[in-house]
């Protein structure tokens, strides 16, 4: 005869179960909380190191010296950068028809809007073209002063222009001159 009731089936886990104990999340959080404010202050000293974009009032008296310094053959181009957007570059031709060598040269650019009002100010260094071929290689005024009589190509670089300009070239002007 055979039994009715099944036999139960063998127990087979020869290891003893073993319960883990719950993990600890909190070192793993004031890690990650670590690593997210340092980053915080690293990016926030950085940004700080950062010149700001100085903006003279529209109000401000060009250089006395700029009538010295015609500018003339402005002409404007765009190109593409690598991080997607539009660098726009505004080359230009100066002479020095004063008598003192210049070594630094500070330009206001206004860029208009279709109301004629200012949608940006900008002030830059002006620098010199020192090479074009096989790229444009530019230089501070500094480097290579414009002595009396000589002349020079320009440009400046502005890496955003405001939505709002109308397309009208830009009004430039020498805000400040350094010379010798």
């Amino acid at each position: 005869m055979t039994d009715p009731t099944p036999n139960p089936a063998p127990n087979l886990d020869l290891a003893p179960t073993v319960h883990q104990p719950e993990r600890n999340w909190l070192p793993l959080a004031i890690a990650a909380a670590i690593v997210l404010i340092s980053a915080a202050i690293l990016i926030l000293v950085l940004e700080h190191g950062k010149p700001a974009g100085k903006v003279t009032p529209i109000s401000a008296a060009p250089d006395a010296y700029a009538q010295s310094l015609p500018l003339t053959n402005m002409a404007m181009s765009e190109a593409a950068n690598f991080a997607g957007g539009k660098v726009t570059y505004l080359d230009g031709h100066i002479a020095n028809t004063g008598s003192r060598t210049v070594t630094g040269i500070t330009v206001q650019v206004l860029f208009r809007s279709y109301t004629h009002e200012v949608a940006q100010n900008e002030t830059q260094s002006l620098k010199f073209i020192r090479t074009r071929d096989p790229y444009v290689d530019l230089e501070s005024v500094s480097a290579a002063p414009l002595k009396p009589g000589d002349a020079q190509d320009f440009r400046l670089i502005f890496d955003a222009v405001s939505p709002d300009w109308d397309g009208v070239y830009p009004e430039v002007r020498i805000i400040h001159v350094d010379s010798q």
